[in-house]
């Protein structure tokens, strides 16, 4: 049976301010967030239509070169997909694909450790297996990883979600820091994360946008219902009651 995942969805992402798109589980914050950069292209059977503008071009058209999008739209998952290869090569693994002149600059890996909060834990340990690093640091190298190619954007989909407290807040901080720089949309089940990040919040239900704004308007002046019903922690049944 054929399932609708998004239903109509227009939004106008701000440049350079964290956006959080929150709902339950289920809602269609992670199909939204792989639509921006084609990832939704490898789940089977997909078919989507509408457009994605970034840079005045459609993401969404058969025309766009996927490498290049992805390439100014980076991402972190939720558990940290670290490539089997030594922390450097991790971080050459992008300029690599894109074969940009930094791609055998020792300095690249040391700006992008040093942008992600892990250069002095790892700086004596470069060609060591970044398997070996916690799952904390694990994460700040995949975001390492895709900060360098320079993107436009980072897309990070509950990035914390398999973290402890402590690693949890290295990542809030650093995204907080990195927005000066980059786009950010993060996808987060954690109202608290949400609300001390989130400059713009989107609010999904059932694959539907329900409410998007300013952060600050929809946490204390939520205008829909369902919006109310789930911030303050009420279970909200299928038929929107």
């Amino acid at each position: 049976d054929k399932v609708k995942a998004l239903h109509n969805i227009s939004v106008n992402i701000p440049s350079r301010q964290i956006t959080a798109i929150i709902g339950s589980s289920g809602c269609g914050k992670t199909t939204l967030l792989k639509t921006f950069n084609r990832l939704i292209d490898l789940q089977e059977g997909i078919k989507y239509s509408g457009k994605v503008i970034i840079d005045k071009e459609n993401a969404l058209s058969k025309n766009c070169d996927l490498i290049k999008l992805r390439k100014k739209l980076g991402m972190i998952l939720q558990k940290p997909q670290v490539l089997p290869a030594s922390i450097f090569g991790n971080i050459c693994y992008g300029p690599g694909i894109h074969r940009l002149p930094s791609r055998f600059d020792p300095e690249l890996a040391h700006k992008c450790l040093q942008e992600a909060n892990l250069w002095l834990e790892v700086k004596d340990r470069l060609n060591n297996p970044a398997i070996g690093l916690s799952i904390g640091q694990q994460q700040r190298l995949c975001l390492a990883r895709a900060l360098s190619v320079e993107p436009e954007a980072i897309l990070a989909d509950e990035p914390t979600s398999a973290l402890d407290p402590i690693s949890e807040e290295h990542i809030e901080k650093l995204l907080l820091k990195l927005k000066n720089k980059y786009t950010i949309v993060i996808v987060t089940h954690n109202l608290r994360q949400a609300k001390l990040m989130a400059d713009y919040v989107i609010f999904m239900y059932l694959g539907k946008m329900i409410e998007h704004g300013p952060a600050q308007k929809v946490f204390k002046h939520p205008q829909h219902h369902l919006t109310k019903a789930y911030l303050s922690g009420k279970f909200i049944h299928k038929n929107g009651k």
